[in-house]
């Protein structure tokens, strides 16, 4: 690992926008290594350059590169529920996270697993890690309750700055992303250390919660204790936001269209040997047009979208290039274990629909071409981009089909077994299990400070990512979801998965995934053996999960069943600016 630590600081050096050359601080010694956890929010699986993206992402890239690029790594097909497993190790539907908590029925909130806060029938991350002697730190997006009892303070992390909503503008005028009402604008609610706070003037996500995090990692470096740093980017997560600079590099870049980009970023993703030469690939469903249809205004705002998109990535590589360099500054690099990944795919639905959130934007929002991306904007990127983001995968967030729950993942560090393509299957409870036989640390099993917990679900990934195991799961292993009625499993190179029409048949279908990764050949009638199978372990994760399967529920109305994207955008692509905000 010590040659795959020093091929890393020449690229950090001299490729993060920000990064200063120069000498490492003596090392900063800890029995144990630091850890830092970096997750990204809505990223596709192809979105960044290691994974065959055209957007700069130079210092994520020599982490892939000098470190394990896993191929094969899920989670859920929505935030919440993903970052619950995260913390938890154990599955959503137990950890209190069964659906999103924003759209749950009467009949699932409440029920146990379905509370809409991380439960405390779970033991979460920064709790067992601060038992275990660590110093518990994070820095963006929660997403797992929104009470002070219920916020990082509550649940492990010695120091935060959280976003404890879904999302919001990533400026500092601190817009919320839902509206019930469109006379009364919804505002996101920000939480230091449980307290809620005010945002800075200067406020831009990406670039404060890497400074903050900073700052809470160099307060206690002289402590005597390793750190867990959470570091949870809301980039780049609708409203597309960023930077003019930033967008100013990729303005020309998207002009061409979704069918073209797909193209070039599979031609790189063979070249990576992340697809074989002959994968089929997904191009988007019917239901939605295709780039040639749309008019000249709607492809100059879509091009913009996209631009101002890759322009959040290009900018959260930049930051995580600060906080890599920070870390070599002060010696603490070479001992800290870096994981990054992404909650679920990328995002093709379109909040428009949710309550009257169409309205409100329409009210007080400029989504004009030349405004998007700016203050007082609040624009999404549709599915064809996010097909292109999910390529050669099928479909995007909210579905259990390859594009909704397959992202990008990447371990780097001490002991990690260094420039490695790991196509191994594992999951993001497996991220829990991993830090504590890193970190030394113990969870407590069935019971904690009195009260019964629920146990680890995860497996370990350090035998695989220190070149000791050929795998997390055997062959025999069965990994459920289940989000909103739209449901999957797999089960070594076989999935079943079941999606509402349009975008599925309506019933189960089945998939060999090790010969048909984009899910293009259903095999649940030629082989009714197999689906039979895979349906009794599917029965088994509902009993063991305490999953509800409720009737008609993948056709609930709104986010994921929505289908005006391309009407807000013939709408929108039109609209004259709006006079400056200030």
């Amino acid at each position: 690992m010590k040659a795959a630590l020093a091929t890393l600081l020449i690229p950090v050096a001299t490729l993060a926008i920000g990064v200063q050359a120069g000498h490492a601080a003596s090392p900063v010694q800890h029995d144990r290594p630091n850890i830092l956890l970096i997750m990204a929010d809505d990223l596709g699986y192809t979105d960044l350059g290691s994974y065959g993206s055209e957007i700069a992402t130079p210092n994520l890239d020599t982490l892939a590169d000098t470190g394990v690029k896993m191929t094969q790594f899920y989670a859920s097909p929505f935030c919440s529920p993903t970052r619950a497993m995260l913390m938890s190790g154990t599955d959503n539907h137990l950890a209190g996270f069964g659906d999103m908590a924003e759209l749950m029925l009467p009949e699932q909130r409440g029920k146990p697993g379905y509370e809409g806060y991380l439960n405390e029938r779970v033991v979460p991350m920064a709790q067992v890690l601060r038992d275990a002697g660590y110093r518990t730190l994070m820095t963006g997006k929660w997403h797992l309750g929104v009470p002070e009892q219920y916020s990082p303070a509550a649940r492990g992390f010695d120091q935060s700055y959280a976003l404890v909503h879904g999302g919001s503008s990533h400026w500092s005028d601190g817009a919320g992303i839902v509206a019930a009402d469109p006379a009364k604008p919804p505002k996101a609610i920000y939480r230091e250390n449980g307290k809620e706070t005010t945002l800075p003037k200067d406020f831009f996500s990406s670039d404060f919660f890497t400074s903050r995090l900073i700052e809470y990692i160099d307060a206690g470096k002289g402590s005597g204790k390793p750190f867990f740093a959470y570091l949870a980017f809301t980039a780049p997560h609708w409203p597309l936001h960023a930077h003019d600079a930033d967008i100013a590099r990729y303005e020309q870049r998207y002009k061409d269209g979704y069918d073209k980009l797909r193209r070039e970023r599979l031609e790189r993703m063979k070249k990576l040997g992340l697809v074989a030469a002959d994968t089929p690939v997904f191009e988007g469903h019917p239901l939605w047009p295709k780039w040639d249809s749309l008019s000249a205004a709607e492809k100059e705002s879509e091009a913009r979208r996209m631009a101002v998109y890759a322009a959040m990535v290009d900018n959260m590589d930049q930051n995580i290039g600060r906080m890599l360099d920070y870390l070599k500054k002060t010696g603490q690099l070479d001992n800290t274990f870096i994981f990054f990944l992404s909650d679920n795919g990328a995002d093709g639905n379109s909040v428009y629909d949710v309550a009257r959130t169409r309205e409100w934007i329409h009210k007080d929002m400029d989504n004009s071409i030349a405004h998007i991306g700016k203050s007082g904007s609040y624009a999404e990127y549709g599915p064809g981009w996010a097909q292109v983001g999910s390529t050669p995968f099928r479909m995007f967030k909210s579905f259990m089909y390859e594009g909704g729950i397959a992202v990008p993942a990447i371990a780097w560090g001490p002991g990690v077994k260094g420039g490695k393509l790991e196509s191994a299957m594992a999951h993001v409870t497996d991220i829990a299990p991993t830090l504590f036989e890193l970190a030394g640390a113990k969870h407590p099993g069935t019971e904690y400070q009195g009260r019964p917990v629920l146990p680890l679900r995860g497996a370990s990934m350090l035998p695989l990512l220190q070149g000791r195991g050929q795998a997390v799961h055997g062959a025999d292993k069965a990994i459920g979801w289940e989000l909103g009625g739209r449901k999957a499993l797999r089960k070594g190179d076989w999935k079943i998965v079941s999606a509402n029409q349009p975008w599925g048949t309506g019933d189960w279908e089945l998939f060999n995934v090790a010969q048909d990764r984009s899910e293009s050949r259903n095999l649940a009638a030629a082989n009714p053996q197999k689906l039979g199978e895979m349906l009794v372990a599917w029965r088994d994760y509902v009993r063991e999960t305490g999953t509800l399967e409720i009737p008609n529920l993948a056709n609930r109305p709104g986010y994921s069943n929505g289908a005006k994207y391309y009407e807000d955008l013939k709408y929108e692509a039109t609209l004259v600016p709006r006079t400056a905000k200030p």
